[in-house]
């Protein structure tokens, strides 16, 4: 059973910034996976952040284009979100997902069968 693990999360002021981890378990070939990162804030919807297909092909939300960084170390089974000059708005539950199969459209969290417990981030102004 596949199972995913997030790190990472914590307080920082608006500017800052902070690393994501999350850990990949129960399946050999997990370079074959979708992998994804999705957050929600209270009272909003689930946002998909960040995807990597293949470690050549990632996507990003407009809303965090030119500041957040997915990287994932198949060696390590490990998938990264580095995130730069964060903002109060960027405040969420982050979490890490993954799919064997396509997800359809790569951030729609619908496509994703696994999911972590979460890591949650906070930017104070």
């Amino acid at each position: 059973q596949v199972r995913l693990v997030e790190s990472g999360g914590g307080s920082v002021q608006a500017g800052g910034s902070l690393r994501l981890s999350c850990t990949f378990s129960g399946d050999t070939f997990y370079s074959r996976y979708y992998m994804a990162w999705f957050r929600q804030a209270p009272g909003k919807e689930r946002e998909g952040v960040a995807a990597d297909v293949d470690d050549h092909i990632q996507n990003y939300a407009d809303s965090v284009k030119g500041r957040f960084t997915i990287s994932r170390d198949n060696a390590e089974n490990a998938l990264y979100l580095e995130m730069n000059s964060l903002k109060p708005d960027d405040t969420a539950m982050y979490y890490c997902a993954a799919s064997r199969s396509p997800p359809g459209w790569i951030l729609n969290g619908d496509g994703y069968k696994y999911w972590g417990q979460g890591t949650q981030v906070t930017v104070s102004s």
